[in-house]
């Protein structure tokens, strides 16, 4: 569910949102204190930049060139920041929560998730602190270096893939994915309810631990191309996969894109997945 589940959402979500864009400016910092940017789908705020902690409620987005936060972000229960413009980087200097039912999407590129402002380029976020996503709806971070531990517990949209929340705006199923970025610590996913999850082609320079974690898609949870300087467990999911579908977008045969971990794999993730609907796992380590 690659293709469907990822360039739709940019292109139908930029479309969405152009007008109100065109309508926003960037509100100025205030000099010390909190900072709230608030806005709808319609009339989206733009978060600038503050010495000082900030937070997101409605929709949010990071446009118009490069954004600072001297602080902690926090995305407040059901809130949406969409930080996906090559021309606007995010530098969080704190940590980044995402609270209850928030949806938020973390860089860009154009092999899975296109620039809403250019699609050719590359837009890559830093958060200087660890990442806290306590039930989000959902996070998608592409291109994004997270200098902390990130844990994401909970959320989802359900096991089911009907679009819900901010993922109904542009009808996609709800997901979360952590791609082609890099986190200099310990990544936690646990009991996610969702239609489809992946951590693919990630530098994580410590433990990776995934449970419980319950998804719709036969295709999920994909787990590939990574480089984990650590232990890799997984337990309790509904299934893991170490290899992507093929062209057809069949879930069957399945094309190996192994990982690479310096640590011990144990649980669902020590063995290859199958890539046939007949194949059995191994040979070879997940």
């Amino acid at each position: 569910m690659r293709s469907l589940l990822r360039k739709p959402l940019v292109l139908v979500t930029a479309a969405a949102l152009a007008v109100g864009l065109a309508m926003v400016t960037a509100p100025a910092a205030s000099a010390a204190g909190g900072y709230t940017c608030s806005g709808t789908v319609g009339s989206p705020g733009v978060l600038a930049s503050h010495n000082g902690p900030a937070q997101i409620s409605g929709v949010c987005v990071v446009s118009g060139g490069p954004t600072r936060i001297n602080g902690s972000l926090t995305l407040l229960p059901g809130s949406v920041l969409l930080a996906a413009f090559a021309h606007s980087p995010l530098l969080v200097n704190g940590s980044m929560v995402v609270e209850n039912g928030a949806t938020l999407v973390l860089g860009c590129d154009p092999q899975e998730l296109p620039c809403m402002d250019d699609p050719s380029l590359i837009g890559s976020e830093t958060v200087n602190g660890g990442l806290i996503a306590d039930h989000p709806l959902g996070v998608i971070a592409h291109r994004s270096t997270i200098n902390g531990n990130v844990v994401h517990t909970g959320g989802g949209g359900g096991v089911t893939c009907n679009p819900s929340g901010f993922f109904d705006v542009f009808q996609s199923p709800v997901f979360s994915a952590y791609e082609l970025g890099t986190i200099n610590g310990n990544l936690t996913i646990s009991g996610v309810a969702s239609c489809w999850l992946g951590v693919e082609d990630m530098h994580i320079n410590g433990n990776v631990t995934v449970t419980d974690n319950q998804l719709a898609d036969p295709d999920a949870i994909e787990i590939t191309a990574g480089h984990f300087n650590g232990n890799l467990s997984c337990t309790g999911n509904s299934a893991v996969w170490d290899n992507n579908e093929g062209p057809s977008g069949n879930l069957f045969p399945r094309t190996p894109n192994p990982n690479t971990v310096t640590g011990i794999r144990s649980g669902q993730c020590v063995l290859a997945s199958p890539t046939t609907s007949t194949g059995s796992p191994g040979p070879g380590p997940f």
